[in-house]
């Protein structure tokens, strides 16, 4: 009798000690290290499309537009391409006249993203009404003069200042020079009378002068 009660004491002790054992190595497994986190990479700087907004019209005869959504408005050339938006601007009938006589309606407005820089009527003024009729008559002349116009990338004024040398359509006319900043930018010379006019598919700077190719 004494030796089953010190064998079943013997087998509970055992018991205990097993239970004691497996409880001291039944630990959680140990949490994988989290992933350290990958150095954050600064935004790349957004691409200078040379679009531009009304805020950013300048010059002396931004004024003469008209105002709200009447047609020739900001508000009312933004969302058109640039040939219908200047046949609606009040500065640009002679301009909007010689593209119709060239045929460059379509082209103008098919293209993706250009500057223009538009004669306003004075400057086609200053050829005189002979000359003027004269070109209008000749397309084949003409469409070289309004192809130097204009340049096969978008640019603000800002934009304009820094590139300082552009390749308008025509290339074979000779470079065009932009001089000056701000409200000072000039293009061969030319002053800028209302820059940076948002249309869909060109900036555009309506100037004082008609560019002539192979002058500058």
């Amino acid at each position: 009798m004494k030796s089953l009660r010190l064998a079943g004491i013997g087998a509970v002790a055992a018991i205990a000690l097993t239970a004691c054992s497996s409880g001291s190595n039944d630990k959680a497994p140990a949490a994988a290290p989290s992933p350290s986190p990958s150095p954050s990479s600064s935004p790349m700087p957004a691409a200078d499309t040379g679009v531009t907004t009304n805020d950013q019209v300048f010059g002396p005869a931004c004024s003469q537009l008209p105002q709200g959504s009447a047609p020739g408005s900001l508000d009312s050339m933004g969302p058109q391409p640039v040939a219908s938006a200047a046949s609606t601007n009040p500065l640009l009938t002679k301009l909007v006249a010689a593209v119709k006589a060239t045929n460059l309606v379509d082209t103008l407005n098919s293209q993706q993203a250009i500057t223009v820089f538009a004669p306003a009527d004075p400057a086609f003024n200053a050829l005189g009404d002979a000359k003027f009729k004269e070109l209008a008559g000749n397309p084949g002349q003409l469409a070289p003069i309004l192809q130097y116009h204009v340049v096969g990338k978008r640019y603000d004024a800002k934009g304009l200042a820094q590139a300082g040398t552009l390749t308008s359509l025509n290339a074979s006319g000779g470079p065009l020079k932009i001089e000056g900043s701000g409200d000072n930018l000039t293009v061969n010379g030319a002053k800028i009378l209302c820059g940076n006019i948002p249309t869909k598919n060109a900036t555009v700077f309506v100037i004082d002068k008609v560019l002539t190719p192979g002058t500058n």
